[in-house]
């Protein structure tokens, strides 16, 4: 038995090597094939592409989805009438989504193109890659597929843009609790948002939330909570940003951590998780005090007697 689940943890192992392997040769393919367009190199995009690859671009003129095909030797005299004109190319990818399946891959990458001496921003979109394996064993580009847009596109900037987007999203939903403005703090969660409280029963969807929570913010603060630390990671596509966070609450010193995601230009938080801290040498006895179900009723009658006195 144990020699079996040996033998099939090599394998994995083996599998996931060769996998990752192939996907860098795959993702050199691509690389090779833009520094080739940026050199201007027609004869290395000849030996990248099958004989047969063509070229799309899918788009909209004049309000109506538009799909244009370019065969793969009418794209290499087109690149022959830039190399002439001494056009200036530099397609920018910022991520890639490989899926393989035997000889077969299909490559999705987010790109910028600037164009001209100045270096100027053209367009932007999605290039989609289908490769194939050749008899020589080695990866071939088969189809080529790109959307064009001016709109949304990444620049070098975008990631301190998000950043800071993130960042105020995070903190005007904290303020929005802290002012008890419902409409703002549901309003920056997403529809199928979810929160998880501090008790092993607080798990809501936003609009449970919404319901559950009317009695706080029916008051001038529903909770107030201030981070004072923050650290927040992005996606390489740059839509999804995880965060952590420390927090000065009601409740003492809390922790909590979360996804957003990007909707229609805007941050949106899709999943928040907040714990309170124990620090480490008052764990068993915070262990009894939940075994017990909190404080003794003697203590509990003082601790209320003392706040009626102070009130």
């Amino acid at each position: 038995m144990k020699q079996g689940l040996f033998l099939l943890v090599l394998i994995g192992l083996f599998s996931s090597a060769t996998y990752a392997q192939s996907n860098k040769e795959i993702t050199k393919v691509i690389d090779d094939f833009f520094v080739a367009m940026e050199n201007q190199d027609t004869l290395a995009l000849d030996q990248l592409m099958h004989d047969q690859c063509v070229l799309f671009t899918t788009l909209t003129h004049n309000g109506k989805p538009k799909i244009e095909a370019i065969p793969k030797a009418s794209f290499l005299a087109y690149m022959k009438r830039v190399i002439a004109k001494k056009y200036v190319y530099d397609e920018r990818l910022w991520n890639y989504d490989i899926s393989q399946d035997d000889n077969l891959a299909i490559v999705w990458t987010e790109y910028t193109m600037f164009m001209g001496a100045e270096n100027q921003l053209s367009h932007c979109g999605v290039n989609v890659f289908t490769l194939g394996k050749s008899e020589k064993g080695t990866w071939v580009i088969t189809n080529i597929t790109d959307t064009r847009r001016k709109e949304n596109c990444i620049t070098d900037e975008t990631a301190a843009q998000n950043e800071a987007m993130v960042e105020k999203a995070l903190n005007n939903w904290h303020q929005a609790s802290a002012t008890a403005d419902a409409d703002a703090f549901f309003g920056g969660m997403t529809k199928d948002g979810v929160y998880l409280g501090t008790d092993a029963s607080e798990r809501w969807l936003r609009d449970e939330l919404r319901e559950w929570s009317k009695f706080a913010f029916e008051r001038d603060t529903a909770w107030a909570f201030t981070a004072s630390k923050r650290e927040i990671y992005f996606s390489e596509n740059q839509k999804i940003a995880w965060f952590e966070e420390m927090l000065d609450t009601q409740m003492g010193t809390c922790r909590a951590s979360g996804v957003l995601v990007k909707v229609g230009g805007l941050w949106k938080i899709k999943h928040y998780d907040l714990s309170i801290m124990v620090p480490n040498e008052l764990v068993n006895d915070f262990k009894k005090l939940v075994v017990m179900g909190g404080l003794p009723k003697s203590k509990k009658e003082l601790r209320a007697a003392r706040k009626k006195k102070k009130n």
